[in-house]
């Protein structure tokens, strides 16, 4: 359809328009400007706002982080790409322990705008060290958001949220996500930390994040055709999570799912289902966590199917939880 917005398309529009409307902003990482981004993401920024604004930068993603900090606090504000999540360790220092402080340290006087852009997640066959989700290496990170959209409208109007904040942010983007196509989006600016009820349903609430949204949905009809009425929250934020959301929806339903794409031992859906467990419990009948196994993400196209969490394993695991035969 003509007025269809495809995700990467999203993500451009995002970036150019907030180039145009605060001459603060810059962006830049490697590939980014002239070649238009490794997942062409970012094609046309570079001549449209100039070598200034729109710039590549050598193999370093310590260099970049360093870059974008220096360039906070001095009035800017930059958005940066790493080129793939998988490589966010190598620009932590700057990340965690200079831009998530500094508003601490300074005495809140000096807000750091930085929005870090990435790649992530798995199912495109990009190997073991090309195809992680890293949101728990960040989670305990006082000072920092993190942003996971799973729809084209979100991902513009998210990531202009987080370019408009006056905190670090940490904006994924999942690989299988960039030539999603939905509907553009009815509002200019998201708000970082509000999730989204994507699917009402009175029996089962299910809570996921980014491409695992789409395979909650897939599930969830499924299981209506066999009389599992599920409801799919998109949580679309990560830090910080929206437990409220959360908790009225198993108000309701009086059960609750959190699917994560990540190893179950130290993942993001733990910290989830012990907040609205410490909040909700009388609330609850059944409360669980499905996530990948604690192993590498495998390369081959088989394996790495049936390690990860899609709709046909939401859907038996709710099977099996409820008692119900396929």
């Amino acid at each position: 359809m003509a007025d269809q917005l495809e995700f990467r398309r999203a993500i451009r529009d995002a970036l150019d328009e907030e180039l145009a409307r605060d001459e603060r902003v810059v962006f830049f990482g490697e590939d980014v400007a002239k070649p238009g981004g490794v997942f062409a993401v970012t094609p046309g920024l570079y001549d449209a706002h100039g070598e200034a604004r729109v710039f590549d930068t050598p193999i370093s993603e310590l260099a970049i982080s360093g870059a974008a900090f220096g360039a906070a606090v001095c009035g800017l504000r930059p958005v940066v790409e790493i080129m793939f999540a998988d490589f966010l360790p190598l620009a932590m220092d700057g990340m965690v322990n200079q831009a998530a402080k500094y508003w601490y340290l300074s005495n809140e006087q000096a807000p750091v705008p930085i929005v870090v852009r990435s790649a992530y997640g798995a199912g495109g066959r990009f190997g073991a060290i090309h195809s992680q989700s890293p949101i728990p290496w960040f989670q305990g990170v006082p000072g920092m958001k993190i942003v996971a959209p799973s729809t084209p409208a979100d991902a513009k109007t998210l990531l202009k949220a987080a370019i408009r904040d006056g905190n670090p942010v940490l904006f994924l983007e999942h690989k299988r996500l960039y030539s999603l196509k939905g509907e553009p989006p009815t509002e200019e600016v998201a708000t970082i930390g509000e999730a989204k009820v994507v699917r009402a349903g009175g029996d089962l609430t299910i809570a996921t994040v980014g491409a695992s949204v789409h395979h909650a949905l897939a599930a969830a009809e499924a299981l209506a055709g066999e009389g599992i009425d599920a409801e799919v929250i998109d949580l679309r934020t990560l830090r910080p999570l929206d437990v409220a959301t959360v908790i009225a929806s198993v108000t309701r339903t009086n059960r609750l799912l959190v699917v994560e794409e990540g190893p179950l031992t130290g993942g993001w859906a733990g910290e989830l289902v012990a907040r609205v467990s410490e909040e909700a419990l009388g609330e609850l009948d059944d409360i669980w966590r499905l996530a990948t196994d604690d192993v590498p993400i495998p390369y081959s196209p088989a394996l790495e199917d049936a390690f990860l969490p899609g709709a046909e394993t939401i859907a038996a695991a709710v099977r099996e939880r409820a008692g119900v035969a396929a």
